[in-house]
């Protein structure tokens, strides 16, 4: 039986990456996105994957859509066995700036969106007593990060929410883990990183560049794959190059003589 994994956010940046990446294992994808325009090219773009790929709208913060379409996927037969949460927004503003009426809109489509899919979702694995969830985070939700009050406050309560759900949910047989990129080549990561920023991340990461889309699809597929990952569960995997771990870092030392 073909394995189904809803992916929203599916159609762009990680959420494509991990959309070819589970077409690549053979699994159909699901893959959601508010916007059309994107659904259309993804569609296009992939277009070989066949019956395998199924594009369709969903606006993540809309509850009774997400749980409208998760139902429609199951009484049509495209039983979920995973979910990976994508759909994110982010801005990169300092606090004084930060107006609630954004904090409010980033903690809706970054928390509450993933919540509900996840909800929904699980709703249907519980019964089946088996699934896996990867809610995409990042590093700005484990450290400090200047300029990202909302964005790592919304995307730290994605880490705990999911360390909470792999607890309550791991008795149905579901396994829930986070991802948390580094500074990953992604269209919101070029809108958003300034030359400068840019500068600063190289200066702080040890692997010295920034990641791939497909790095992070690869975790996510092994996440989802129970026959490789099935005893890991309410983890958060950073996947930055080594940035969360670095300590102070000098650029000329020379190897010691021994």
């Amino acid at each position: 039986m073909t394995r189904t994994i809803l992916v929203t956010g599916g159609p762009s940046g990680i959420g494509r990456a991990v959309t070819e990446a589970v077409l690549a294992e053979g699994w159909r994808a699901v893959a959601v996105d508010r916007s059309e325009e994107m659904l259309a090219k993804c569609r296009e773009d992939l277009a070989e994957a066949g019956e395998h790929l199924v594009c369709l709208p969903l606006d993540v913060t809309d509850e009774e859509a997400a749980k409208a379409l998760i139902d429609g996927l199951e009484a049509e037969g495209l039983a979920l066995s995973g979910v990976v949460n994508c759909a994110g927004i982010a801005a990169d503003i300092p606090a004084f700036e930060t107006s609630t009426d954004l904090f409010r809109t980033i903690l809706e489509v970054n928390v509450v969106g993933s919540f509900v899919v996840a909800r929904e979702a699980a709703r249907y694995m519980a019964r089946r007593g088996d699934g896996a969830i990867v809610n995409i985070a990042s590093i700005s939700g484990m450290v400090g990060s200047s300029g990202r009050v909302a964005y790592g406050a919304s995307k730290g309560a994605v880490i705990t929410a999911t360390k909470v759900l792999a607890i309550e949910w791991a008795k149905h047989g579901i396994r829930v883990n986070t991802i948390s990129p580094g500074p990953i080549e992604t269209p919101m990561v070029a809108a958003v990183h300034t030359a400068e920023a840019r500068k600063a991340y190289y200066d702080r990461v040890p692997a010295a560049r920034y990641g791939t889309p497909a790095e992070i699809a690869s975790t996510a597929v092994f996440l989802l794959d129970g026959s490789k990952s099935g005893y890991i569960t309410g983890q958060n995997i950073a996947v930055d190059g080594g940035m969360t771990i670095a300590g102070v870092m000098h650029g000329n030392i020379q190897p010691a003589q021994v």
